[in-house]
């Protein structure tokens, strides 16, 4: 039974509700420096160009511009970014390689006379084959880059050697164990599909902006991203600064999904307000900016008769777009995710980071699980189908178990995922007609990463959170100061979470991968652990006392006067979850009831049940808020959202034409679980909660499709044209130009 808790477990109002509702809370948008003037960037219509020559003559005599700027004029600095591998550029020097990839920039007084003096550029180009990902993997295709470190990953910098490469593969990653081969012979059945995953956009509220102001020799930056210090860690070396150099401020942030992680424009406005000597605010378009990755799957099981799986073998295409990003982690974090949280004895899985002629594709929320576990979890139930056992059984029988290692060499299982799945499917009513049934599982909490956090107990008993807590609609911040304030005997008032400035708060990798409030919470926990341990310890505090007034006093006697401080440190790192590579396992569960319109092909999702492992809700209001809105997004990859490319130029780069999900799209039922066994590695047993829920949504969707109408689709989004030419073709009137099914047994 856990002990009775005041603030830890309890629905407590958002610390940033009323500041946000009344406007006052300050967004990257909102911020204005004196001083400060305007960066626009014009963008290559092409996906794929020499640059012979760029006119800039014209913008640069418009009044009011003050400088206009292109790749070669990127000197005094590393003209390349990356958080992978320095191979983009700031500016494109001599080549384009995807459509809208900046090709010059325009400071100006205001924005207005940024966007004319735009207009007055003018680039010759030579058009070169935009490449798709088939085209890409040709092995007669031109190579879009030509070096490659010794470990066969691309470096595109004119300064560095490397071998040459003989691909357009970024990078590739393998995950095995076992013998294949052999499970597949010990197998009554083998079952081999494919399935393919569109590109989406991440579509924040908030653009990206970025303000870059140097202080003689030191230069502050003021930036919508998720990763402070590893922003300033960039910047260092790309300006050949020291750390201390620079300064990195995050305000709230209107929406993140993973696109706003690491370096982005941040090099582009810092170089130009170098070269001005002002404040330079560039604020810019998302859709141009990244992606998450469009992937192709091939899986494959070896089945006994019984249902039990004997082997799995998998290949992962990832079109990763013009430059790497973090291309290279999310084929490491695919090939790991696309065998399933199923126990499995032999397993062979690969994933390929493929450059192509699109817009760069990186972190994206859950990245390499909703792929993977798309086709992972249709391919259960087509098996389960083919061997005449319940989709719901099948999996039961399969699940890894509480305290199994599902890989041998990584962290045992810390969730009862039959019981998850079960509550969920209980609750659903399982089984119903017209409904799926899907689990979606990925590592949680980030491997190897560093958190560290500072709690300072002031003298009128109130309390401080220095901490990388990037506020980007999450709760972040309320959570954090919940942990605080319940360590501390504090009311959760009394509590104050700082925004992140790498001025201010001890080093941290940031936040992503769900470890905000397991991993950054340990760190807080442990700072605000310290400082009650020297509160009862050298000023004799009560063990049991609480309360503002109670730490208040206890200060005061330790410093012998109404002043000072009591200051603990917290400090995660590689280890301090014990030996095994995975912090925490984040496990969801979907199950989804559809109507389907075979006139037309449309869906209707009637009903869907999320359900989220996350060990305990902090805050039972915002861990329900993340799950909910995860399924969400999980809905418009489902049924609708694809970035759509022809000859490499995105057709549908904006809001007017890219449909994100909106209330009409929420199912009549609509609900979350949320599974608190208080069994995971952060405060008071909590797990992260951020990701799982997008990851069943897609095959729950389509495992109810196949069972409402009887046609399996393979690709997703789900639309009513390829629904109605599935219908089509199971009714032997197969519509024009159809393409054949993907699946095969």
């Amino acid at each position: 039974m856990a002990s009775k808790r005041d603030i830890v477990g309890v629905p407590i109002r958002r610390a940033d509700a009323v500041e946000k509702v009344t406007g006052r809370a300050q967004f990257g948008t909102d911020l204005r420096v004196p001083g400060m003037v305007y960066a626009k960037l014009l963008r290559s219509p092409l996906a794929h160009a020499r640059i012979n020559s760029i006119d800039t003559s014209a913008a640069a005599s418009l009044p009011g511009v003050l400088r206009v700027a292109v790749g070669r004029d990127v000197t005094g600095c590393r003209p390349y970014f990356g958080p992978a591998f320095p191979d983009q550029p700031i500016l494109a020097i001599d080549e384009v390689l995807f459509e809208g990839e900046p090709v010059a920039a325009v400071v100006a007084t205001d924005e207005d006379i940024a966007r004319r003096a735009l207009e007055l550029i003018d680039v010759d180009y030579d058009p070169l084959p935009a490449l798709d990902m088939d085209m890409a993997l040709r092995p007669d295709a031109p190579l879009l880059h030509a070096k490659a470190n010794a470990a066969g990953h691309f470096k595109d910098l004119s300064d560095i050697g490397g071998q040459e490469r003989s691909s357009n593969v970024c990078h590739e990653s393998v995950t095995k164990w076992g013998d294949v081969a052999a499970g597949f012979a010990e197998a009554d059945r083998i079952f081999e599909h494919t399935f393919t995953f569109p590109a989406v956009a991440h579509v924040s509220l908030e653009p990206y902006v970025t303000i870059a102001h140097w202080d003689g020799p030191r230069l502050e930056v003021w930036s919508s991203t998720q990763h402070a210090h590893p922003v300033r860690a960039e910047l260092a070396e790309i300006f050949g600064l020291s750390l201390q150099q620079v300064r990195v401020v995050v305000p709230y942030i209107g929406g993140a999904y993973g696109a706003k992680c690491y370096t982005k424009y941040e090099p582009l406005a810092s170089y130009l307000a170098r070269e001005v000597g002002l404040p330079v605010r560039l604020m810019e378009d998302p859709f141009h900016t990244l992606t998450r990755h469009a992937a192709s799957i091939t899986i494959k099981s070896g089945v006994k008769l019984d249902g039990t799986i004997t082997a799995r073998e998998s290949d992962v295409n990832l079109d990763t777009g013009a430059y790497s990003d973090i291309g290279p982690r999310v084929a490491n974090k695919t090939s790991y995710r696309t065998i399933g949280p199923y126990r499995i004895p032999n397993v062979l899985s690969r994933a390929r980071a493929i450059f192509t002629n699109h817009v760069p594709a990186g972190a994206f929320r859950g990245y390499g699980a909703p792929q993977g576990q798309w086709a992972v979890e249709s391919h259960m139930d087509l098996i389960a189908e083919d061997l005449g056992l319940d989709p719901l059984e099948f999996r039961m029988k399969n699940l890894v178990g509480l305290g199994e290692r599902w890989n041998p060499t990584d962290t045992p299982i810390d969730g009862d995922f039959r019981q998850g799945l079960g509550r969920v499917a209980e609750r659903f009513g399982w089984p119903m007609q017209r409904s799926g049934i899907a689990v979606g599982v990925k590592d949680g909490g980030g491997r190897h990463t560093i958190a560290q956090a500072t709690v300072r107990v002031h003298n009128d008993g109130t309390a401080t959170v220095q901490a990388d807590a990037v506020e980007m609609g999450q709760g972040i911040r309320t959570v954090l100061a919940q942990i605080a304030a319940e360590e501390l005997g504090l009311p959760f008032t009394s509590v104050h979470v700082t925004l992140p400035d790498t001025d201010a708060i001890p080093w941290d990798q940031g936040v992503s991968a769900s470890r905000g409030t397991t991993v950054v919470g340990k760190a807080v926990w442990e700072a605000a652990h310290a400082c009650r341990q020297r509160l009862e310890g050298e000023g004799g505090l009560d063990p049991a006392a609480k309360g503002q007034e109670a730490l208040s006093d206890t200060v005061r006697r330790i410093f012998g006067m109404p002043g000072g401080e009591v200051v603990g440190h917290g400090v995660v790192k590689p280890g301090s979850f014990g030996p095994g590579a995975t912090t925490y396992w984040e496990a969801g569960y979907g199950a989804a009831q559809v109507s389907v319109d075979e006139q037309t092909g449309v869906i209707r999702l009637d009903r869907y049940i999320t359900g989220a492992d996350i060990g305990l809700a902090i805050n039972p209001d915002t861990a329900e808020g993340q799950d909910e809105g995860a399924a969400l997004m999980g809905i418009g990859h489902s049924l609708f959202e694809e970035l759509v490319y022809q000859d490499g130029q995105l057709l549908n780069g904006n809001l007017i034409e890219y449909r994100v999900p909106t209330f009409s799209d929420v199912p009549e039922t609509f609900e979350s679980i949320l599974i608190e066994n208080e069994d995971g590695p952060g405060p008071f047993g909590c797990k992260g909660v951020g990701e799982s829920g997008i990851v069943p949504v897609a095959p729950a969707i389509a495992n109810a499709v196949a069972r409402a109408c009887g046609v399996r689709l393979f690709d997703l989004p789900l639309t009513p044209e390829r629904v109605w030419r599935a219908l089509a073709a199971r009714k032997g009137a197969p519509a024009p130009s159809e393409t054949p099914t993907k699946g095969r047994i």
